[in-house]
């Protein structure tokens, strides 16, 4: 059978690649391999959400959910040197290229961890994720009801998902399923994707943008 990018821990024998990448305004050379999602190139969905989301704040703990070999985590630590990137993913693969990419390009501030190794207490100033759609609907949305509530208040989300993947249905359930200190907006539709921003506002009567 073929594995999956989901996959915990992949059985194929390891074959790595250098690929050449655009981030934050420049080229970078990375290193990807089998069996992790997108190894050939930044995938579609996460270049609309690199091109299309404003700059991160400068500092505080950041998540990449679903890194991958690290590519959103790889742009915010760039553009963001103060912050803390968490990148998480069940691929172990996945977590070990994250950390051979920071290392190769001297990023201290990312840290690569499975999702049960992010102490309880973290909270994050910002969400960064190309969600694993193909998960399927009830494990994507245990994602999002474990994950949104950790952001700060006042703080952002920004997923991107492919229109025909069900990122309108995603829209809708967020908004029935998020607290009423949620908002739930579109900013983006590029190339058959959808950038969704999951808005964490203050009290009641405080929101601001």
């Amino acid at each position: 059978m073929p594995e999956h990018y989901f996959s915990s821990a992949p059985d194929s024998d390891l074959r790595l690649r250098r690929i050449a990448v655009h981030l934050v305004g420049q080229m970078y050379e990375v290193t990807t391999a089998n069996a992790v999602f997108s190894p050939d190139h930044i995938d579609t969905g996460t270049q609309v959400l690199l091109n299309s989301t404003p700059a991160p704040p400068p500092g505080g703990n950041f998540l990449d959910l679903g890194c991958g070999w690290g590519p959103i985590s790889l742009h915010l630590a760039l553009a963001s040197p103060h912050a803390r990137v968490w990148a998480v993913d069940v691929n172990e693969r996945a977590l070990d290229l994250v950390r051979r990419n920071a290392a190769e390009l001297g990023l201290s501030n990312i840290t690569a961890s499975l999702p049960a190794d992010v102490p309880d207490d973290v909270r994050f100033r910002t969400l960064w994720s190309n969600p694993p759609i193909r998960v399927g609907k009830s494990e994507l949305h245990n994602l999002m009801h474990t994950w949104l509530p950790r952001l700060e208040v006042e703080s952002d989300a920004w997923l991107v998902v492919q229109r025909n993947l069900g990122s309108d249905s995603l829209h809708r359930w967020l908004d029935g399923e998020l607290p009423d200190d949620f908002s739930v907006s579109r900013t983006t539709t590029s190339k058959g994707f959808r950038v969704l921003r999951v808005r964490r506002h203050g009290p009641a009567g405080e929101t601001t943008d």
